[in-house]
């Protein structure tokens, strides 16, 4: 039978499994005896490119059918400073799920955002998690946390840009609709800083992210970068998570609201 490996997000871990994508999100999620519930993300890593860092002797040995004819559901195999050890060329799709359990695959595209001059609202991530205003485009804001010119970076970062609204250009007085962040002034305040501060391009606004992200909030998808390279996931328009991802959406709102 196929072994899967996986790269996890939310937590960090690379882990081997039996199961395919969709199965192993269910599992991640809810577990085997649906007792618990809890989001998740992961990417799929194609193993035959990272076969030669991989102990592929314990993966064959401790990922097999188990008694009953079942299969493995997961061998960690690491937890600690994955992301920056696997390839960029080695990640294929990633998987969103919500707390129910319900599985959504993206797949790779060139990012061809617009460079217009506007504030952004990133959550990172992997490894690190804060929530981070920027007056720098994904692609710049990915460089500026990799390339070691700041004192504080990462080799690699997994992050998302969220939804503003008017908030982009105008953090004074702009309508917050229905864009559920906590303590809205504080953001506000953190985005005018940056727009009457042209020496400064990035200001933290939550230090530690501790609950699940809220999809709704995604604004175009997630990236990947380190100082090399960057790849992307675009998350669906609203047309298609009404059509073509209507459970998964449902779901993704119930847990939002």
């Amino acid at each position: 039978m196929k072994r899967y490996l996986y790269l996890s997000l939310l937590p960090e871990g690379l882990i081997a499994s039996m199961l395919p994508p969709n199965e192993f999100g269910n599992y991640l999620s809810v577990g085997t005896k649906k007792r618990t519930r809890g989001q998740a993300m992961f990417l799929e890593v194609d193993m035959e490119s990272v076969k030669d860092i991989l102990p592929m002797d314990y993966i064959e040995e401790k990922c097999v059918m188990q008694e009953g004819n079942i299969p493995k559901n997961s061998v960690y195999l690491s937890i600690y400073r994955v992301l920056e050890t696997i390839p960029l060329k080695a990640l294929l799709k990633l998987y969103l799920v919500t707390d129910d359990g319900r599985v959504m695959e993206l797949e790779k595209q060139e990012y061809k955002g617009n460079l217009n001059k506007e504030l952004h609202l990133y959550q990172e991530l992997c490894p690190i998690t804060p929530r981070v205003a920027s007056t720098l485009a994904p692609k710049e804001f990915s460089l500026l946390m990799t390339d070691g010119t700041e004192k504080v970076s990462v080799p690699r970062i997994v992050f998302t840009e969220l939804q503003l609204g008017d908030l982009s250009k105008d953090p004074t007085a702009a309508k917050i609709d229905n864009l559920p962040y906590p303590n809205v002034q504080h953001l506000r305040d953190g985005l005018l800083i940056l727009k009457e501060n042209n020496d400064k391009n990035k200001k933290t606004i939550i230090r530690t992210f501790t609950k699940d992200l809220l999809y709704r909030t995604i604004k175009n998808g997630i990236f990947v970068g380190d100082k090399d390279d960057m790849i992307y996931y675009p998350f669906p328009s609203i047309e298609e998570l009404e059509s073509k991802y209507y459970a998964w959406w449902r779901s993704a709102n119930i847990m939002g609201f």
